[in-house]
């Protein structure tokens, strides 16, 4: 299966509102046959466990039948699928740190009903070659590295009956951390991909964020500047300005973003396994020029990698593509990716 170049449809069945009148106006026919003509080769597809079933773990036959229709989208516009588990019952990575919120590493009886979800999931829809199988969106904390193991274990061994050839992707720790990938147990099965998040700087492709601890809103950061420049104001951001503050790389741009990411290079080779990128972008709140500047370089170490990859997002989310901030930039982004 080929995953290139791809785009999230972030905000459509997931972090969003969760009712029908939202579901047919975020994202139709016409968005697909769109991102084909561009030509992206994937979408990478969030859906919340509230589309697949209720809070006491009934079906939602509904929902079954909205991704089905995606699928069948895609299936005629020649394009694959990442189906991405965003938020599982007893798991958002919203939720970081909330042991009553996210208490799925501590239940049994909540790791049944996610594998049993991906049964579900698997069963109706392993009929698609286009598809592949993302188990989880982020697992957030250290403490859950090796539950989260044991988990994929147990998920993958179910998978495997039913699709027995699938790919299926997940990531580490840390919110999909390129550093955490080297966690992961080696794989025992086939076709088994990892994968990462990239947001370095954060504090560049994140700016204003209202959700980061610690982000100033009224601050307008450029890509690129001195490694100083960078070290300097990623420190108020904590543990999330580390991966910058204890670069070694003295420049900002191709190197620095070759060594935020050659460790989970390492890792993918030693598990021998692909090594795929579900999500990478700017926000709306960045110069659109420096946000070129930042794709570009990100993309031509991509390319040198052969590291596959979808951005965030299609549309909203703060980072939607079609949105009106990008549109100084989209054809030439729409060019990069897809050329």
């Amino acid at each position: 299966m080929k995953l290139n170049r791809g785009i999230n449809l972030g905000g459509y069945l997931s972090q969003c509102c969760h009712e029908e009148p939202h579901y047919d106006t975020f994202i139709n026919q016409e968005d697909i046959q769109q991102i084909a003509a561009w030509g992206f080769d994937h979408v990478r597809m969030p859906v919340d466990y509230e589309v697949l079933e209720t809070e006491a773990g009934d079906k939602k036959e509904s929902g079954y039948e909205r991704i089905k229709r995606v699928l069948d989208w895609c299936v005629a516009n020649k394009i694959n699928v990442v189906l991405d588990l965003h938020k599982a019952y007893g798991y958002d990575f919203n939720d970081a740190g909330n042991e009553e919120k996210n208490n799925l590493f501590a239940s049994e009886e909540l790791q049944q009903r996610f594998v049993s979800l991906w049964k579900e999931i698997v069963g109706r829809f392993a009929c698609y070659e286009n598809v592949a199988f993302e188990l989880l969106n982020e697992v957030v904390e250290k403490e859950n590295a090796q539950a989260w193991n044991q988990l994929i274990k147990r998920t993958v061994t179910e998978i495997r009956k039913l699709a027995p050839t699938a790919p299926i992707i997940y990531g580490g720790i840390q919110w999909n951390s390129v550093k955490t990938l080297k966690l992961l147990d080696v794989p025992q099965d086939e076709n088994i991909i990892f994968t990462f998040h990239f947001y370095e700087p954060l504090l560049f492709t994140h700016q204003k964020a209202y959700w980061v601890p610690n982000m100033d809103p009224n601050q307008t950061i450029y890509y690129p500047e001195t490694m100083e420049y960078y070290h300097e104001h990623s420190k108020k951001l904590g543990y999330q300005g580390e991966v910058v503050t204890l670069a070694k790389t003295q420049i900002m741009g191709e190197d620095f973003i070759t060594e935020m990411i050659e460790e989970a290079i390492l890792a993918a080779k030693k598990a021998g396994v692909s090594l795929y990128c579900g999500e990478f972008g700017v926000i709306d709140q960045a110069p659109v020029e420096d946000t070129l500047r930042w794709f570009k370089d990100v993309n031509r170490v991509f390319e040198k990698y052969n590291i596959g990859c979808a951005v965030w997002s299609y549309k909203k989310m703060d980072f939607g593509l079609i949105d009106d901030h990008y549109a100084e930039i989209k054809d030439a982004l729409i060019d990069l990716w897809c050329k």
